[in-house]
């Protein structure tokens, strides 16, 4: 998605209405674990596309404290990270892993009904069909993401990081792609001019 017209941040609210109608979905674990990947962990859809179960379990084949994307699996050569797992992702990641293991753990996460890779152009419009049946203009596979990169900046700081951990998390291989993703908060511009 071009950062011309960037996608839609999701209010906490919005998220939640996105969370209850994937309940009701053919597979609705699956499609939570989508959701999760993209709000909780910021994955881009070609990384949700490509993410299989080596890249979230440790060595015991359980559900690890990590996501290891790699660069093959992600954008390039400075896509590659590892995210720590947020635990309501870990959690459905269990669930996902225990009501239907993979025959091999390098299995992708994320199937078709025919048990086949959803690919990212899948995953795309995916998220843009969950979005129009909510009727939220603007929104696409990157508004996770989005939402994911202003929240992170908007609190890693209190927590003793900096925007830099952020872009790393994110996968950017500069500050400047970081904080183009980020949506300005007015209410908190207006509390920092009365500080001054």
């Amino acid at each position: 998605m071009s950062l011309c017209k960037q996608a839609k941040m999701l209010s906490k609210k919005e998220f939640a209405q996105v969370l209850d109608l994937v309940k009701t979905h053919r597979y609705p674990l699956r499609d939570k674990v989508m959701c999760l990947l993209s709000f909780k962990a910021g994955l881009r859809a070609v990384e949700i596309s490509n993410l299989r179960w080596t890249m979230v379990t440790d060595a015991s084949g359980n559900i690890g404290d990590y996501i290891n994307i790699t660069n093959q699996s992600s954008k390039g050569n400075n896509g590659g990270r590892q995210i720590p797992l947020n635990l309501e992702l870990k959690q459905a990641l269990i669930e996902l892993y225990t009501s239907n293991p993979p025959f091999h753990l390098d299995n992708y996460i994320i199937k078709s009904h025919r048990a086949a890779k959803l690919l990212p152009c899948n995953v795309s419009h995916w998220f843009k069909n969950v979005y129009k049946t909510l009727r939220l203009d603007g929104c696409s596979s990157h508004s996770g993401r989005r939402t994911f990169i202003t929240m992170g900046a908007r609190k890693i700081t209190d927590l003793g990081g900096s925007l830099k951990d952020i872009s790393v998390l994110a996968g950017h291989a500069s500050l400047a792609t970081t904080q183009k993703y980020i949506v300005p908060n007015e209410e908190a511009k207006q509390k920092f001019v009365q500080l001054i």
